[in-house]
C-alpha cells in the first residue's frame, strides 16, 4: 500500500500534468506509472527525478537496454520490487530475451554472495585494483 495517495492526470496541478505530458510523450504511453503518481504530490521532486531520469537513461555510450539491464541489477540489490518489476518490463520492450534475464539474474546472485562472502571475510584489495 502506497503511503501518499497517487495522483491522477485529471486531479493533477498544471506543473504536475506538463511532467506527466512529458513522461508520455517520451515514452509513449497513455498514462504515466504509479512511481509518477506517487511522486507527484511533491511536485518540484516529481520534476527532478524525471528530469533526472529522463538524461541518464537516454541511450548514451551504453544503449538503453544496457541501462535498464544495469537498473534491474541495482533495483535487485537494493531490494525495490517496484523497480524491479518496471525495470524488467522495459528490459523485456527494449529487446531482452528470456535467456539475457535468466543471465542477468545469475550474475546478481553470484556478485551478491562474492559481495557478502569480501564483506564478511574483510578481504583487503589487491595492490593492482588500487591504481
Amino acid at each position: 500500500m502506497a503511503t501518499v495517495s497517487l495522483i491522477e492526470y485529471a486531479d493533477a496541478l498544471p506543473e504536475v500534468r506538463a511532467v506527466f505530458d512529458d513522461i508520455q510523450r517520451t515514452r509513449n504511453v497513455k498514462d504515466v506509472n504509479n512511481f509518477w503518481k506517487a511522486l507527484a504530490n511533491h511536485p518540484a521532486t516529481l520534476k527532478r527525478t524525471w528530469d533526472a531520469v529522463r538524461e541518464v537513461m537516454q541511450p548514451g555510450a551504453l544503449d538503453a537496454l544496457t541501462k535498464e539491464m544495469i537498473y534491474i541489477a541495482v533495483s535487485v540489490a537494493h531490494n525495490c520490487d517496484y523497480c524491479t518489476h518496471s525495470h524488467t518490463a522495459s528490459a523485456f520492450a527494449k529487446g531482452m530475451t528470456p535467456a539475457q534475464y535468466q543471465e542477468l539474474l545469475a550474475v546478481i546472485g553470484m556478485a551478491s554472495e562474492t559481495n557478502a562472502l569480501a564483506n564478511a571475510l574483510k578481504v583487503p584489495v589487491d595492490q593492482p585494483y588500487l591504481k
